[in-house]
């Protein structure tokens, strides 16, 4: 039953988002686009027996500088709240060439209707591309 609750929730994720976007299924299930120059993934899991949930990631950006200065350090930039929003987490790797950005937000979706599941879906991915302009473009 589970598997099936999931599956709907893609479902409407995907017509959700088809909406504003080119959107690619997986052989998994999981959804990928792009928005404004970020890269974006949706999954379908159960956190626990009776709670699906949705988790999106976005792909803010990569390799980007390592800096002396703390005002211009990545990670200072994003604990400080730089392309701040209300939906999401983000998160700051030291890759081989630089910084790698991420967002993440996961929430429980069964239920969800394609308008509400599109709003709440795009403030994420609407999050991580404000982020995305202030550390690449800013």
């Amino acid at each position: 039953m589970t598997t099936d609750v999931i599956a709907g929730m893609l479902d409407t994720a995907r017509g959700a988002l088809e909406r504003f976007h080119d959107v690619q299924v997986d052989d998994d299930g999981a959804l990928t686009f792009a928005h404004g120059g970020v890269l974006c993934v949706v999954q379908g899991t159960e956190l626990e027996e009776g709670l699906p949930v949705l988790n999106i990631t976005c792909v803010v950006a990569w390799d980007l500088p390592v800096a002396d200065d703390p005002g211009h350090d990545v990670p200072h930039r994003v604990g400080l709240g730089v392309g701040e929003g209300l939906f999401g987490t983000p998160r700051v790797v030291r890759g081989e060439r630089g910084w790698d950005v991420t967002l993440r937000y996961a929430f429980p979706a069964s239920g969800l209707d394609e308008q509400p599941m599109g709003t709440l879906l795009m403030l994420v991915v609407s999050s991580a591309s404000s982020m995305r302009a202030e550390l690449v473009d800013g």
